[in-house]
């Protein structure tokens, strides 16, 4: 399996964030090919040491690296990586690896 992690930062206007990344960007991104599972956070993003510069993580799981670059450079994927500027504000960001349990 592989993960893309895309942590968001704080966002000028939190309530229009939510609202957009809810309504408009996770039904683009439910469309992506190769998706397993999507996950985001909830409530609060911390840190050990307290609050974090994050609004909201997500998690997409993949089979393995070559399906999310497949996955980001089909039409589904190009559409998600545009729609990030019309609600991220703070900015993103995006991270991803090969797992492997232990």
């Amino acid at each position: 399996m592989a993960t893309l992690v895309v942590m968001y930062k704080t966002p000028k206007d939190a309530n229009a964030f939510d609202k957009h990344y809810f309504a408009t960007h996770v039904p683009l991104a439910k469309k992506i090919p190769g998706v397993r599972k999507y996950e985001v956070s909830q409530g609060p993003v911390a840190s050990p040491s307290g609050p974090s510069g994050y609004h909201l993580v997500a998690l997409l799981h993949y089979d393995n690296l070559a399906a999310i670059q497949a996955a980001f450079a089909s039409p589904e994927g190009q559409a998600i990586v545009a729609d990030v500027q019309n609600f991220a504000t703070g900015g993103a960001d995006i991270i991803m690896f090969d797992t492997r349990e232990v």
